[in-house]
């Protein structure tokens, strides 16, 4: 769905090899959940986004310039965007590499934020809210006992959203997203796409 200029956009950013999987069902019903709010779904695999950080994205980091072309068109959606959906599996306690690419790619110096020596960080993307759903193999006992989902926030809602002024949205666990019961996975599934869209439909944030 293209929204018209001014119309509310929430950007879903997916990074699952597989279109039948968890995490694409996951994104197809919180995409349908959000309707008629205007949606649009990046699926970094279908669109072959190149996540490998390049000489020439150091050289423009220490140098400035045009963007390349890709790196410029994510910039265009986000900037669309009054909201982004991080839906993606949990790959050893993390997001996956694709997506961590996009990440250090399109959120740059001199789009997401404004550094250079002697001048404090300037974070440049206070009008996005950020929401996570992180679809995890394990169970939420496992997750609290061993301190993952506290390095997970960290790493991501401090780290990263925190870091570019971004708002923190919601953060919604799939926990034993390959247990036998199709209808616990379902009801986990309804569960985090119903705490992300009732976040982004208020504009607030949501745990």
């Amino acid at each position: 769905m293209t929204p018209d200029d001014g119309d509310p956009l929430t950007l879903l950013v997916t990074a699952h090899p597989d279109p039948g999987s968890l995490t694409h069902h996951v994104a197809r019903q919180l995409a349908s959940a959000l309707r008629p709010r205007a949606v649009e779904v990046a699926d970094l695999h279908q669109e072959r986004f190149d996540p490998r950080f390049t000489p020439a994205d150091r050289r423009h980091y220490q140098e400035g310039g045009a963007h390349a072309p890709d790196v410029a068109r994510e910039h265009r959606r986000l900037d669309r965007a009054t909201d982004l959906v991080l839906v993606f599996p949990v790959y050893w306690w993390s997001m996956p590499a694709l997506l961590k690419g996009w990440i250090d790619r399109v959120f740059v110096n001199g789009w997401a934020f404004d550094y250079s020596v002697g001048s404090e960080l300037r974070p440049r993307l206070q009008r996005l809210t950020t929401h996570l759903l992180p679809i995890a193999g394990d169970d939420a006992g496992s997750f609290e006992r061993h301190g993952y989902e506290r390095a997970l926030r960290t790493q991501i809602e401090h780290g990263i959203v925190d870091y570019v002024g971004s708002r923190r949205g919601a953060t919604a666990f799939i926990h034993e997203s390959e247990q036998p019961s199709s209808r616990a996975t379902a009801e986990s599934v309804a569960r985090a796409v119903r705490l992300v869209s009732e976040a982004v439909r208020a504009g607030a944030p949501a745990t």
